[in-house]
C-alpha cells in the first residue's frame, strides 16, 4: 500500500506543482475518513487538486458550485412527482458522489450550508423520511476565498467542525510558476489514470487503527483541546471532536511516511490545521489574532510527553 500512496502523491504532483506539505496533509484527511476546507484565493489549484485525486483514486467525482440561490435539494437530491405511475421518485443531488468538491462554500446561505452537516458527520442523506446512504469512502473538499467577501456567508462552527483541516495552498516560487506555464502551454492534459481503487482507500482507513499512539500522547492531545478552552484571547476551546480528529490525522499522517508510530512531533505540526477553525475567538481579538497563532501559544503552555511513544 505504501507504493500506491506514493504513486497518489506523483500522480498530484503532476498536476499541481509545489505544495509538497498541503498534498500530504489532504491525503491525511482523506485516509482519516476527514474532510478538508481550502481556503485560498482563485486560480491557486484548489479545483484541480481535488478532480486529479478523484481521478487517482477512480471514485466519482461531483462538483457543487455553491451560490446564494443554491437550496439544500439542489445538494442533497428531490422526491419528484411521476403522472404516467402517479408515485413520487428520488432524483439523486450530487452529494452521491465518491469526491465532492464544495466551491466557495461560503457563498451559499446558512440553510444551504447546513445541508452537509449530516452528509459530512453521518455519510447518509434524510431526505423526508427515507434516509440514504452516501458513497465509500465519502470525502469532501470545500473551498473558500478568505479576501472577497461581499455575498458571502461565513460559515458557522457546526460547520467548520465537520472538517478535519482547515488548509491552503502553498505559495509558489517564480520559477515553480514558469514550470506551470510551460507545463500547460497547448492542449489541455488529460487527467491521470487510477492509480488506487476505492476498496484500496477503506482498507488504508482501516489500517490508519493500526498506527500506534500511545496513552500519553491520547492525554497530550486533550490536554491541547483543553488547555485552549483556557487561553486568554479563546472564548470557547476544541471540542471532543476536535480530539478525535487529531488523533486520527496524526495516525493517518503517520501512516502515509511509512511509519508505524505516532510522536509529539506530529501532533505538534498537525494540531494548529486541526484545531485553528474549531476555536471561537473573543470578540475583541477576533480581528487582530490568527487562530493558528493563538494555537501554538497553547502548545507552548501544554508539556510535551518525554515517555516512550514507540510501540
Amino acid at each position: 500500500m505504501e507504493n500506491k500512496i506514493e504513486r497518489i502523491k506523483q500522480g498530484i504532483r503532476e498536476r499541481i506543482i509545489g505544495n509538497e506539505a498541503t498534498i500530504d496533509l489532504v491525503l491525511a484527511g482523506l485516509f482519516a475518513g476527514g474532510h478538508i476546507l481550502l481556503e485560498d484565493m482563485p486560480g491557486t489549484g484548489k479545483t484541480l487538486m481535488a478532480k486529479t485525486l478523484a481521478s487517482l483514486i477512480d471514485a466519482e467525482f461531483s462538483r457543487i458550485q455553491f451560490t446564494p440561490d443554491l437550496l439544500p435539494s439542489d445538494i442533497t437530491g428531490i422526491h419528484y412527482y411521476q403522472p404516467a405511475t402517479g408515485e413520487f421518485a428520488f432524483r439523486r443531488g450530487p452529494v452521491f458522489a465518491g469526491i465532492i468538491l464544495a466551491d466557495e462554500i461560503n457563498r451559499a446561505t446558512p440553510r444551504t450550508q447546513s445541508a452537509l452537516l449530516e452528509c459530512m458527520e453521518e455519510h447518509q442523506v434524510t431526505i423526508d423520511t427515507d434516509t440514504f446512504a452516501l458513497s465509500d469512502p465519502f470525502f469532501v473538499i470545500a473551498t473558500q476565498n478568505p479576501v472577497e467577501t461581499a455575498g458571502t456567508f461565513k460559515l458557522p462552527e457546526a460547520s467548520l467542525d465537520r472538517f478535519a483541516m482547515k488548509l491552503s495552498m502553498a505559495d509558489i516560487t517564480a520559477e515553480e510558476e514558469v514550470m506551470i506555464l510551460d507545463r500547460y502551454e497547448g492542449e489541455a492534459k488529460p487527467m491521470p489514470a487510477p492509480v488506487m481503487s476505492t476498496e484500496d482507500v477503506r482498507n488504508l482507513r482501516k489500517a490508519v487503527d493500526d498506527v500506534y499512539i500511545a496513552p500519553c500522547l491520547k492525554r497530550y492531545i486533550v490536554d491541547i483541546c483543553q488547555t485552549s478552552g483556557k487561553t486568554p484571547g479563546i472564548l470557547s476551546g476544541a471540542s471532543p471532536r476536535a480530539a478525535l480528529s487529531l488523533m486520527r490525522c496524526a495516525k493517518a499522517y503517520v501512516m502515509c511516511a511509512g511509519r508505524e508510530f505516532v510522536t509529539p512531533e506530529d501532533i505538534k505540526y498537525l494540531a494548529p490545521f486541526c484545531l485553528a477553525h474549531r476555536i471561537i475567538l473573543k470578540s475583541e481579538i477576533g480581528r487582530q489574532s490568527d487562530p493558528k497563532d493563538l494555537i501554538a501559544h497553547v502548545l507552548t503552555n501544554v508539556t510535551v510527553p518525554t515517555e516512550d511513544w514507540s510501540r
